[in-house]
């Protein structure tokens, strides 16, 4: 913005001059004192008047304040409103030199939107609960409409909406529209009012406890098995909010997500026909929320074995990055608690490379996971099938990865699975030729 001039800090020349020479001989330009900002020193964009009568430039004042100060920085008087005031007088002033003094390189400062204030947004959201009461979908919408449109202006807005309590308002809207005979009678205000719900988490208790309704918790169901992306996006993003936690209530909506129609079959399409890196991350967490944590897990573990979630899961591990490949890794490490899960497993070419490949070489995490499923299916095979993992685990270096994790160490769990591994593998280390690790990746169809 400003690209020619020297900006002098110190206080007691700032004001002196509005031109000197520089050592060439060339003239230089000083902002003038009353336009700079007693915080940054810097010129002021947005100047706003505190409680007190000093004018700040919004910026500074701003995250003066949310540092947990509520004295004024120059005269420590204690701040009687927290709501600065914007002051136009001299933001029309600085606008003015700037226009004067665009030859020195200096852009005008464009006139700032002012952020929205706690009354607004008190009273935007009194006006949805109105609209709820009164099952007015359209005139709900356009107030989400514009809560979303505020919420975008500026990270301040966003702040200032979410602590006026928007998430329990929006939620509530949330379950009285899904309560209605059909959901596509009010599926436009719906998808809005979640759109908007994404962008005010973590969500607190009690906007949790609506949003995880039975009746809010099918729409969000009937959302994720939609075609449009965007709300499929939406809905896995709420339901990770809802079962994220360890809550006991969280572990109850966590039961009632895994018994409803449809459910694992949609999170299951998200996996494997990807949108978005968050919403597949999304999807996985849930996934291994549902089959390490729900009463049910045994009967969904097998429903998305049949599924064909293995390999699927082994392909994203692949080229996944960390955080995709960590989830992935935990999901399958789920999905081996079962037979169904370790034989589809034990099938698969890619498991033993893939799973050797991934330890020590993507996270803690992705090395606990990769050794522990390779504990359970080379301990929890028939003699035949088990001898087979064994060898293939040889075959693509698990014996010396195995021993590094020892040496490097690792969590108490990993060290007593991998001393484990380390022992069966260790009975069929004579049976067989020295093979190199490396040469066992060159024939797979998927690069690494």
């Amino acid at each position: 913005m400003i690209s020619s001039w020297r900006r002098r800090r110190a206080a007691k020349r700032g004001g002196k001059l509005e031109q000197q020479g520089n050592e060439n001989g060339e003239m230089e330009l000083t902002v003038p004192r009353e336009f700079r900002c007693p915080i940054s020193l810097d010129l002021m964009k947005d100047p706003v008047t505190l409680s007190t009568g000093i004018t700040y430039d919004r910026e500074s004042i701003d995250k003066w304040i949310e540092a947990g100060n509520f004295t004024c920085p120059l005269t420590n008087q204690v701040l009687t409103c927290l709501e600065p005031i914007p002051n136009h007088a001299i933001r029309k002033n600085i606008q003015d030199w700037c226009v004067e003094n665009r030859s020195h390189g200096i852009e005008r400062i464009p006139t700032p939107r002012v952020p929205i204030t706690s009354v607004e947004v008190s009273n935007i959201l009194s006006k949805i609960n109105v609209a709820c009461k009164r099952q007015d979908g359209k005139g709900c919408r356009d107030l989400v409409l514009k809560i979303k449109s505020l919420a975008k202006e500026s990270e301040r807005n966003k702040r200032c909406i979410v602590t006026n309590g928007a998430g329990g308002v929006l939620s509530e809207a949330f379950q009285a529209f899904s309560m209605a005979s059909s959901f596509d009678e009010n599926v436009g205000v719906l998808e809005e009012i979640l759109s908007a719900l994404t962008r005010m988490f973590p969500l607190d208790v009690e906007a949790k406890g609506f949003l995880g309704s039975a009746s809010a918790m099918q729409c969000l169901v009937w959302f994720l098995s939609s075609g449009d992306l965007s709300r499929r996006r939406n809905a896995v993003l709420g339901l990770k909010e809802l079962v994220s936690s360890s809550s006991s209530d969280n572990r109850r909506k966590l039961n009632e997500l895994s018994e409803t129609e449809g459910a694992i079959e949609a999170l299951f399409k998200l996996i494997k026909d990807p949108i978005c890196p968050t919403s597949t991350k999304a999807s996985l967490l849930v996934v291994y929320l549902i089959i390490t944590s729900s009463s049910t897990k045994e009967k969904q573990v097998r429903k998305l074995v049949n599924l064909g979630i293995v390999p699927l899961l082994l392909e994203t591990s692949v080229d996944g990055e960390r955080s995709m490949c960590e989830k992935a890794l935990g999901v399958l490490d789920g999905i081996c608690n079962s037979e169904e899960g370790r034989q589809m497993a034990r099938d698969n070419a890619l498991s033993m490379p893939v799973l050797v490949k991934k330890i020590l070489r993507v996270s803690d995490l992705a090395t606990e996971f990769s050794v522990s499923i390779l504990w359970k299916l080379c301990k929890n095979g028939k003699v035949e099938h088990g001898g087979r993992v064994v060898f293939e685990a040889l075959q693509v270096g698990a014996f010396q990865k195995l021993l590094l994790v020892l040496q490097v160490g690792c969590a108490e769990k990993t060290k007593e699975e991998a001393s484990e591994v380390l022992k069966m593998l260790n009975l069929h280390r004579n049976k067989m030729e020295c093979v190199d690790p490396m040469d066992n990746f060159k024939d797979l169809k998927r690069p690494f």
